[in-house]
């Protein structure tokens, strides 16, 4: 007599590809069999590839302790038939790589984190994201060290096994990790995967028996995803070789560019840093110095309008924004006259306009004038105002300032 529930073989026995079931249901596209070693989707792995009796299969999803494989076609083969199976070797290898990779860095977080909890799981066709519980900064986490751990383990070639435990007896051990997402919580066993004396977790997903057939794995970033979680992203395989080709490929061309060798490449990077630093400095006080000189120039050519003495003219300064300006231009006013406005930028809806008054003029009503004649927008008060994105020269604003606003 049958059973009720497919019998799924795909962690028990994840290196078999091909096998016989014999069809338990069918439902359009949906396949039901006696026995399966499909992996259904969960626990953050993907589901299996391959073919049903020669149909694609797209997916595959457990509901209810059936699996239910859903092809690409409706078969023409019928309930009670007994098919083929076949699983995509590539993918199936792929997985079972980068779920495995995933324990061993688990059991890196051990090593590095105090307190921490699993926080999420994920395969991807390039990468694999693994989630910490844990309250460490991830600016804190070296990726150099993860790396080296992993490196480390996969090389040491330790044994990877699995097998069912009693779930209550599971919970009472400290040093099992927990996936409830991967519907462990309230069974009565639960399957556990362990690396030798490194780490060991309960987990339903298909593993490699030792981790030199990891091959290679390569961090790619630490970051922080939400409150509390550290993630590490990694890839395994091709995609991890060319991520340390990449890797490697841009640190050459950065010796080559900065006349160097990639050994001495960090000493050669500070230096320029810190020599571009110095000239930034030195090419800010210039900057100030200059923009001193032209300030100075334009006291020197003011206009009367409405009995009230303007100084205005145009920057000129490269490097010199609005910002760069506003405080000058409020002390300005005033002092070397009743109106300051200056305007700056390189046109073509990048120039700009400041205007600092002494109240009796209003600065804003100033701007909005400039702005309805030459567009762009702006904003302020009535002492102090600017506005920015003018499709116009400067030149063409300052004229427009000392004549006809």
């Amino acid at each position: 007599m049958a059973s009720e529930t497919t019998d799924n073989r795909a962690a028990a026995e994840p290196y078999l590809r091909e096998f016989e079931a014999t069809v338990r249901a069918i439902d359009d596209t949906e396949v039901r069999l006696e026995e399966t070693y499909f992996y259904a989707e969960g626990g953050g792995q993907p589901a299996d590839r391959g073919t049903i009796g020669g149909i694609d299969v797209v997916d595959v999803q457990s509901r209810d302790g059936e699996t239910v494989h859903t092809l690409e076609a409706e078969p023409d083969f019928e309930a009670g038939d007994t098919v083929t199976g076949s699983i995509d070797d590539e993918f199936r290898t792929y997985c079972m790589r980068a779920h495995t990779a995933s324990h061993v860095l688990y059991g890196a977080g051990r090593e590095l984190f105090d307190e921490h909890g699993y926080g999420g799981f994920g395969i991807d066709s390039e990468k694999v994201r693994l989630d910490f519980e844990t309250d460490r900064d991830p600016d804190e986490v070296n990726e150099l060290t993860l790396q080296r751990l992993v490196d480390e383990v996969v090389w040491e070639s330790r044994d990877v096994s699995w097998r069912e435990m009693d779930a209550a007896q599971a919970r009472d051990r400290d040093e099992i990790v927990f996936n409830e997402t991967g519907g462990t919580e309230g069974a009565e066993t639960v399957r556990l995967v362990e690396i030798d004396d490194w780490d060991i977790a309960a987990c339903g997903g298909t593993h490699v028996e030792n981790t030199i057939e990891i091959g290679p794995v390569t961090v790619l970033e630490v970051s922080n995803p939400g409150a509390g979680l550290v993630r590490v992203e990694y890839a395994v395989g091709p995609a991890a070789v060319r991520a340390r080709l990449d890797e490697r490929r841009a640190a050459t061309r950065a010796a080559r560019a900065l006349d160097t060798n990639v050994g001495t490449l960090p000493d050669r990077a500070s230096s320029v840093v810190d020599a571009n630093a110095a000239l930034e400095s030195e090419l800010e006080t210039l900057r100030e110095q200059l923009l001193e000189a032209r300030l100075e120039s334009l006291v020197d050519d003011t206009v009367s309008k409405a009995g009230q003495e303007w100084v205005v003219g145009e920057l000129a300064v490269d490097g010199i924004g609005p910002n760069d300006v506003s405080d000058r231009v409020r002390k300005l006013a005033g002092d070397v006259g009743d109106v300051v406005a200056l305007t700056g930028g390189n046109g073509n809806e990048n120039a700009f306009v400041v205007v600092g008054t002494t109240g009796e003029t209003d600065a804003s009503e100033v701007v909005d004038d400039v702005t309805a004649t030459f567009g762009g927008g702006g904003g302020g008060g009535p002492t102090f105002a600017q506005g920015g994105g003018l499709e116009g020269e400067p030149t063409a604003v300052v004229d427009y300032l000392r004549t006809e606003s």
